[in-house]
This record gives structure tokens, C-alpha cells and sequence, in this order.
């Protein structure tokens, strides 16, 4: 083996798994304060994103949020059920 080969071998990392934070409908809560409180727990969404995530679930049922590393995606998942949203997470197959 080439020293290279040995290089490439050791700098190579596995990329951490991915989950999906999804937001469950509901009968409780306005859509302005879904998309208030997604604006809130992710800073990384803009408006129209809060929006369109929001009407999905509202249709669907089931939207999603974000997808991002487990322990984000716990965070998230936690901060929505702290106000009073349904979310659960799942790994991203």
C-alpha cells in the first residue's frame, strides 16, 4: 500500500446519520403561531420556508421541517413540543 492510499484511508470520515424533524397537523393551533413558533426554533428558515412548511402540514397532515444531525433534530423536535406543536423525528434512509 502507498502511503496515499494509507492517507486518503485514515482522513476519510463517515458522515453523521441524518434525521427528519417532521411536524405533526392539528385542530389547536393557528396557523400564524405554527409559523411564529417554526420562524422561532429554526433561525435557519425564512418566512415563505415557515409558510410553506406550515401549509404542508396543514394539508398533508405531515410536513417537513428540517433534516439535519440527531441531536439538532432532538433539539428542534423538543422546542416545538415545548410550545404546544406534535413533532416527532426520524432517521433521513
Amino acid at each position: 500500500m502507498s502511503v496515499e492510499t494509507i492517507e486518503k484511508r485514515s482522513t476519510s470520515r463517515k458522515l453523521a446519520p441524518q434525521y427528519k424533524v417532521l411536524l405533526h397537523n392539528d385542530d389547536f393551533n393557528s396557523m400564524e403561531y405554527v409559523v411564529q413558533t417554526l420562524l422561532t426554533t429554526v433561525p435557519s428558515l425564512s418566512q415563505p420556508q415557515a409558510v410553506s412548511i406550515m401549509m404542508e402540514t396543514h394539508t398533508n397532515g405531515l410536513g417537513l421541517v428540517i433534516t439535519c444531525a440527531q441531536e439538532h433534530a432532538e433539539f428542534y423536535c423538543e422546542t416545538l413540543k415545548n410550545h404546544g406543536l406534535t413533532s416527532t423525528i426520524e432517521p433521513d434512509e
